[in-house]
């Protein structure tokens, strides 16, 4: 049995990029930043930050276009793909992309601040109720202190398996 799923949490590093195949089908790519947080042996609180790729293509291009937004919290699900290719010089390229199946939008931002959130970039005026049925309905996601939550030791007698 092989499985490639991929789940990533992660904030936009930039505006998406949203192109059109010549057979018309959307695509949009953006990249992920994940960062870990962790203390060394000394107490010191130490931090890792990945970028990922990410490639939408279809209805999930056309919404991660129109409402993401660098800084925004993006949820993806998806899967791992390998390309390759060749650059100008002639020399064989390879760059590894995660290929969006799912994506959720993070929380908007109270009072429609700046950054972190999403909106729509296409209108800025105010959204009458047809117009907002017809929008995709988005769940929020949860943002967790991690860091909080594993202060508790856990036991063994505590893992329901």
């Amino acid at each position: 049995m092989n499985l490639n799923k991929v789940f990533i949490l992660g904030r936009l590093t930039a505006d998406p990029q949203v192109r059109t195949t010549p057979g018309g089908q959307s695509v949009t790519t953006f990249s992920l930043a994940t960062s870990r947080f962790w203390k060394d042996k000394t107490g010191n609180r130490q931090e890792k930050t990945e970028y990922h790729n990410i490639v939408a293509w279809g209805r999930q291009a056309e919404i991660a276009g129109q409402y993401l937004t660098r800084g925004a919290l993006a949820f993806v699900e998806g899967r791992m793909e390998t390309r390759s290719w060749q650059d100008k010089q002639g020399l064989e390229r390879k760059t590894t992309e995660i290929i969006c199946d799912m994506l959720q939008l993070g929380p908007r931002p109270p009072g429609g601040g700046e950054g972190g959130g999403f909106r729509p970039k296409t209108d800025t005026s105010p959204v009458s109720a047809q117009q907002s049925a017809s929008q995709p309905m988005v769940e929020e996601i949860p943002i967790v202190d991690l860091e909080d939550e594993m202060k508790e030791e856990v036991k063994a007698s505590d893992i329901p398996f």
